[in-house]
């Protein structure tokens, strides 16, 4: 077990999409730093679904926003509506919801943490990812924006652009043991692995913590070496 210098506890921690993406080694980290987490696990697609969501919540001291689907890879001349949409319906559209719905109880406190799980793809081209690239780009640009809104409110929102991390949406392990990838990985990815979950989960942490609070919306890329930098 790795030691931090930082604890979150007494700490309320919203986690959204529990079960998915980053969701599991989300869950097991903050609570083996002391956060009460709140783990999420029902659709956000509906419009009311994030004031439910915060509302059964309660107190919410941090919100982590694990927002996903499995990536469509369809080339950009064949993207349909219908894709559009359901990815944007999924990743970006219950974003702004859960950010409003969670925001007067953490202004009013003058204290608060948002953190989402984002992608890298926003960061850099990738072939028959228009769709998903573009959901996750929205997604970055609205943390800029928000977090330079609120920071005078001492929240703090913040987003991790991931990619090449070990996760069972992207990475599933016979994605993992495919030869093929295996050589991708040593030819795209400077680090030459993934990311592990647990460093990914463990830097989430850290954006949650009382002990750094300088980070006004800050895209952080957690790719190992992938994207720009």
């Amino acid at each position: 077990m790795t030691t931090t210098p930082f604890r979150l506890d007494g700490k309320r921690v919203l986690l959204t999409q529990a079960a998915d993406f980053m969701g599991p080694a989300l869950q097991a980290v903050f609570t083996e730093l002391g956060a009460d987490v709140i783990a999420d696990r029902s659709p956000l697609d509906a419009p009311d679904a994030a004031t439910r969501v915060v509302t059964a919540a309660g107190r919410v001291d941090a919100l982590v926003l694990n927002l996903a689907v499995p990536a469509p890879s369809t080339p950009a001349t064949d993207v349909t509506d219908d894709e559009w949409r359901q990815t944007f319906a999924h990743m970006v559209d219950p974003l702004p919801r859960l950010v409003q719905a969670v925001l007067p109880q953490m202004i009013e406190r003058h204290a608060g943490k948002i953190v989402l799980m984002g992608s890298a793809s926003a960061l850099r081209g990738m072939k028959r990812a228009s769709t998903y690239s573009a959901a996750r780009g929205a997604q970055l640009a609205y943390i800029q924006a928000a977090g330079v809104e609120l920071a005078p409110h001492n929240v703090h929102i913040n987003a991790i652009a991931q990619n090449f991390v070990d996760n069972p949406t992207y990475f599933p392990p016979e994605i993992q043991a495919n030869p093929k990838f295996q050589e991708r990985l040593k030819r795209e990815v400077p680090l030459g692995r993934l990311v592990s979950a647990r460093e990914d989960a463990l830097f989430a942490a850290m954006l949650c913590s009382d002990d750094f609070g300088c980070f006004v919306g800050q895209i952080f890329p957690v790719c190992g070496g992938w994207a720009p930098r």
